[in-house]
């Protein structure tokens, strides 16, 4: 009998992904040369970790191995918006990921237990226990008496997804016009080239797996922008939500496409500090998304974003 590939550790997955953020952030294109002491330095771990990356990342094409000159970026980042949904997921990563589908289709309960989901998922509970506790870091899940856990309330229907956007209406705008906000440029940088990528792909090469990304990436530099503590904690808690299955279920690619232009009319003017008219557009921009029409185009508020040029 063959052997189950071994899967990938999630520390591994998790420093994967932060090099293809660094080499996103500074512009690195096919063919750069990626030494390991570099790598190591620029995300701030040391080279064993790093060498276990590079290659997973090579396993997946995104780098190659020279005997000669060891790693090399083999792919442009900046035109493949989609490779981070192409990494292999750890087991823990994988189960927690099936919990949250089964619970966003309602084939789970409010309360689940240890023992349960082990039974369900043919698991050990080693895994359970790591699935559980990363849903339950990410706030998606809470610590229930004895061995069980209480699934959060998710903005999954239409009533809950009327209240998040109420929510996000009151803070995410609060959030720029707070004193002491600041935008992180090179997290800007490399959200701007993930976006204009999506969205010049044409429509049924889109990835609405990575536009979900991009989305809650994008509301959470917002939120991490503001100089007040208890906003960015309450909008990062609330955005950890967004990240369950069906929370775009019904959105056309039209309206997708123009959330990403969206994003990118108030980056144009958060990079100016033009923070006022930022805080306006996101406003327009949480309303549209809310009512998750693509006719809502021609009930003007798309001209707005068009008629309000970028900052020189």
């Amino acid at each position: 009998m063959q052997a189950a590939a071994r899967r990938p550790r999630t520390n591994h997955l998790d420093l994967a992904q932060r090099i293809l953020d660094v080499a996103r952030q500074r512009g690195f294109e096919p063919g750069t040369h990626l030494p390991e002491q570099q790598i190591a330095s620029l995300c701030s771990v040391s080279r064993t970790p790093v060498r276990a990356a590079l290659r997973l990342l090579a396993e997946q094409g995104v780098v190659q191995w020279e005997a000669a000159t060891g790693y090399r970026l083999a792919v442009d980042l900046a035109a493949q918006a989609a490779v981070t949904t192409e990494l292999p997921a750890a087991e823990e990563d994988e189960l927690a990921e099936a919990i949250l589908r089964d619970r966003s289709a309602r084939r789970l309960d409010q309360t689940v237990t240890a023992s349960g989901l082990m039974r369900r998922y043919n698991a050990d509970r080693k895994t359970v226990l790591k699935a559980l506790t990363r849903l339950t870091d990410e706030n998606l899940l809470d610590r229930a008496p004895g061995q069980s856990w209480l699934f959060r309330r998710a903005p999954d229907d239409p009533e809950a997804q009327g209240e998040s956007y109420e929510f996000r209406l009151l803070l995410e705008p609060a959030a720029l016009l707070a004193p002491g906000f600041r935008l992180d440029g090179a997290r800007a940088a490399a959200l701007r080239q993930g976006m204009e990528a999506l969205a010049a792909l044409p429509d049924p090469a889109f990835d609405t797996r990575e536009f979900q990304r991009l989305d809650i990436e994008f509301h959470g530099m917002i939120a991490d922008g503001s100089a007040n503590r208890f906003i960015t904690d309450a909008l990062s808690d609330h955005l950890r939500l967004r990240r369950l299955p069906g929370i775009y279920a019904g959105i056309n690619v039209f309206r997708l496409k123009q959330s990403l232009r969206e994003h990118l009319t108030i980056l144009d003017h958060l990079e100016s500090r033009q923070y006022e008219v930022a805080a306006d557009l996101l406003r327009v921009h949480l309303r549209l998304s809310r009512s998750q029409r693509p006719q809502a185009a021609s009930r003007g508020a798309p001209a707005l974003f068009g008629m309000i040029s970028r900052p020189d």
